[in-house]
């Protein structure tokens, strides 16, 4: 069986040469490795440390975060990307990354699809050399080697519409995105592309220059979206940053990259939960978005259908109406492949902090495939719960659904034939909390609102909080500038501000710096699994995890509230 290679991720003109780096779980580029130095920062991956750059990566497949495409970019742009990548599975974002890094800035990181046994043949190389024939390299002294041949999209189908973007009928950049989605399509194996009726752009996040090229790139291209598309959260308030102490050119840059996308159409809602918006998606509706907890709400909790696009893609998408239909598009993959059943002795002690350790738990037990959980069918869970669950399992997931059995409306699809059964005790519970809570005492600063923290939750924290002051660690609360309007309306946000509760809109945890991130803050205390997992690659600090009311006593109180949970207690 030959490899399979993106050939517009480009053919390397002359023989390219690498050390292998086997990695043996997937890799969430965005908030994995340094974009700046090709470093893994992910704390709790294997290979975290170790270089990517110059070197042929190998891993099953990425996971996490749609951002990872952006990420590969600039490392290609700064000429320290990976020589190759090479996946066992599926993969989209690295290699959507790739296919832009050549087709727009002519920087060429070949991607290879291997049959498993070629792939465990190569996981055994110290190095490998690739060129136009194929892939070389040396295996218990033997020399193998591995035909290659293009991935074309000779066999998809498209319409007249498709063709004449294809052509150039309708401008260079509409001709840039559909010839990438086609490639995308091919790569997934979709013989017909479909109509999606809305967008969500994720790569808006001043993380790199790359994001910010590429933007005003197809922005001065004429780049214009064709159906109604939201913006991600952003890395500045950008109503208030020049009174926030915020470089002045990072906060010129970071608005440029947000006005390119509102140059293109896109409408400045800068939130990373569209769905906390009143007009959001329905049961069956067909969108085309990006930001991974976005996607796995969509999918999992409304019931609409996409696909996890990669950071660019979901531009291109935007601009044509239309995606490869391929995946949790189609009704067969929206079926469990995988049964994760919770065995916990004891729910009456449960709270909010149970269910982002759930999602992150059941991510990594489910890395590259949509699972159903069970065991909680008798616990009332709410949508903020279910969001917890779906943000922490794209941190560990490249999966863009997950069912929750009782819960989401899709959970009684008949899993796929052959899927397994796992089972998780309070022993796997334990070590998971264990290793994401890091951060040793004291605790000086509390995060919520990653994601964009909703209107229930905010009224939540002003309602534990009473009439008290956080004087024991400040909360910073990062939310949808919709949201804070309501807070405003109903007196909320006067409370939160009096409690020295700080909000602030347009930015979120994963995007935050400094001065807006304080800087003396040493340990974090936030109740989001997925600013707990991504955190100390991101801003260099430890985190503890906890519930909205664990966050608010130890705020006000400090760190003598702060406790394991009493559910984890109970389970000895």
């Amino acid at each position: 069986m030959q490899a399979r290679r993106l050939l517009s991720t480009g053919s390397p003109a002359e023989a390219v040469s690498g050390p292998v780096l086997s990695c043996e779980e997937g890799l969430s580029f965005w908030g994995g490795v340094d974009p700046a130095s090709g470093v893994i920062i992910d704390a709790h991956h294997p290979r975290a440390g170790t270089k990517v750059s110059g070197r042929i990566v190998m891993m099953p497949t990425s996971r996490g975060s749609c951002s990872g495409s952006g990420v590969l970019l600039a490392l290609a742009l700064a000429g320290k990307s990976p020589t190759a990548l090479v996946f066992r599975e599926a993969e989209e974002t690295l290699s959507l990354g790739a296919l832009v890094a050549n087709r727009l800035f002519d920087r060429a990181v070949p991607v290879l699809f291997l049959p498993e046994a070629d792939y465990a043949a190569l996981e055994q190389a110290e190095e490998a050399t690739l060129d136009a024939e194929g892939l070389a390299f040396s295996r218990d002294g033997q020399r193998q080697a591995i035909a290659v041949r293009g991935l074309g999209a000779d066999a998809l189908q498209l319409s007249d519409t498709d063709q004449d973007i294809l052509g150039g009928g309708q401008g260079p950049a509409a001709q840039i995105a559909m010839e990438i989605i086609c490639q995308m399509a091919a790569a997934q194996g979709a013989e017909v592309l479909l109509d999606v009726s809305r967008g969500h752009i994720d790569g808006c996040i001043l993380a790199h220059d790359a994001n910010l090229i590429f933007a005003e790139a197809m922005a001065e291209m004429g780049a214009a979206v064709q159906v109604p598309t939201t913006i991600n959260a952003i890395s500045i308030d950008r109503q208030a940053w020049q009174d926030q102490g915020v470089p002045a050119d990072f906060g010129q840059r970071a608005s440029r990259l947000a006005e390119a996308y509102v140059r293109m159409g896109a409408a400045p809602t800068f939130t990373c939960a569209p769905y906390h918006r009143e007009d959001r998606p329905v049961r069956d509706e067909v969108i085309g978005w990006s930001e991974s907890n976005a996607v796995i709400f969509a999918n999992s909790v409304l019931g609409a259908r996409t696909t996890k696009h990669p950071d660019y893609l979901d531009l291109f998408i935007a601009m044509t109406g239309r995606a490869p239909r391929a995946g949790v598009y189609e009704d067969e993959g929206r079926r469990p492949a995988l049964l994760v059943h919770f065995d916990l002795p004891d729910l009456a002690a449960i709270d909010d902090s149970l269910w982002p350790l759930v999602g992150w738990l059941a991510g990594r037990a489910a890395p590259d495939c949509v699972p159903l959980i069970t065991g909680f069918e008798s616990v009332s869970l709410s949508q903020d719960d279910l969001r917890a669950v779906c943000a922490a399992f794209g941190t560990t997931s490249g999966a863009p659904m997950l069912h929750v059995a009782g819960h989401t409306p899709e959970a009684s699809l008949p899993p796929l034939d052959g899927a397994k059964r796992v089972v998780l005790g309070p022993q796997v519970l334990r070590e998971g909390w264990a290793q994401l809570n890091r951060a040793s005492a004291p605790v000086d600063l509390v995060a919520i609102g990653s994601p964009h923290a909703s209107l229930a939750e905010c009224r939540r924290v002003a309602r534990l909080i009473n009439g008290q002051s956080c004087t024991q660690a400040p909360i910073i609360i990062t939310l949808a500038r919709d949201v804070l309007g309501q807070l405003r309306a109903d007196g909320s946000a006067a409370a939160l501000e009096a409690a020295g509760v700080r909000l602030v809109p347009d930015l979120c945890w994963c995007s935050i710096t400094e001065p807006v991130f304080p800087p003396e803050a040493r340990s974090i205390l936030t109740n989001s699994g997925k600013y707990a997992h991504y955190a100390k690659g991101l801003s260099g600090r430890e985190v503890r995890l906890g519930g909205l009311e664990t966050c608010v006593k130890v705020a006000i109180h400090g760190d003598s509230s702060l406790d394991r949970p009493g559910w984890l207690k109970a389970f000895g």
